[in-house]
């Protein structure tokens, strides 16, 4: 259990962010859910009643600065941070139009750093906290086709290298979690695209993906949730600076 903590999980209305969620809330902590679709996130809550919704967009300042504002009034201050949100999009990167790189990048990358930034004054203050960004495999190695997207999960391993560097004297920890293709609604749309790109079966296209995981399967949200749970307790207290594969050996 991690009783009397206050936690804030971005992208919280579907996926790995409503399996986070619950898997805090059920530890005992008070959980703030995040993103833009207000129905979804009150969807989630509902589930427990230690889940809380609130509406906010991680790419501006001022929405996240708003979030922080009433949550930490309702619930106290945060002291653990989930970076969860996030897009992906696939085309050549020489099709790549530039709203398109930009976006992904504000979502995947900009959206990590304005998710955490708040919380680090807070953080170091209280000598002690724990941010946990969702990355992805994709910010371990590269792949074809999703050069955007590749481009912003390396960056959100670099800031929390960074982020681990300058908070490892204030009890601060900073871990990112890489898993490979994690069985959500993204993935869904992911199989779509394949499926109208290529002309491919729905079944010929989840196959192709699965096979990357050497164990032949895709990642379950509850496993990410466990990861989570695992860098919040006290035995991970050591852990900082991290990049954890969730991958079935895919990066090894």
């Amino acid at each position: 259990m991690i009783v009397g903590r206050h936690a804030l999980v971005t992208g919280g209305g579907s996926g790995v962010g409503k399996a986070v969620a619950l898997a805090l809330a059920e530890a005992g902590v008070d959980v703030t859910i995040c993103g833009r679709r207000l129905t979804a996130l009150e969807a989630v809550a509902a589930l427990h009643d230690r889940i809380h919704a609130v509406a906010a967009d991680v790419t501006d300042e001022a929405s996240m600065a708003k979030l922080y504002e009433t949550a930490e009034a309702a619930r106290g201050p945060l002291d653990i941070i989930v970076a969860n949100a996030g897009m992906a999009g696939s085309a050549p990167a020489a099709k790549t139009a530039l709203a398109d790189w930009q976006k992904t990048i504000d979502v995947n990358l900009t959206g990590a750093f304005l998710t955490v930034k708040a919380a680090l004054a807070g953080m170091t203050a209280r000598k002690g906290g724990r941010i946990i960004f969702i990355a992805s495999t994709a910010g371990l190695k590269g792949y074809a086709y999703v050069a955007p997207y590749v481009a912003a999960k390396h960056g959100v391993v670099g800031l929390t290298r960074a982020l681990a560097a300058e908070t490892a004297k204030s009890g601060v920890t900073v871990n990112a979690i890489c898993p490979s293709f994690v069985e959500t609604d993204m993935l869904e749309e992911s199989i779509g695209r394949i499926v109208e790109r290529t002309g491919r079966s729905e079944a010929e296209a989840r196959a192709s993906l699965m096979a990357s995981n050497p164990q032949g399967r895709f990642v379950q949200p509850e496993e990410i949730a466990a990861s989570v749970l695992f860098l919040c307790s006290a035995a991970a207290a050591s852990i900082t600076g991290q990049s954890i594969s969730v991958s079935g050996g895919e990066t090894w």
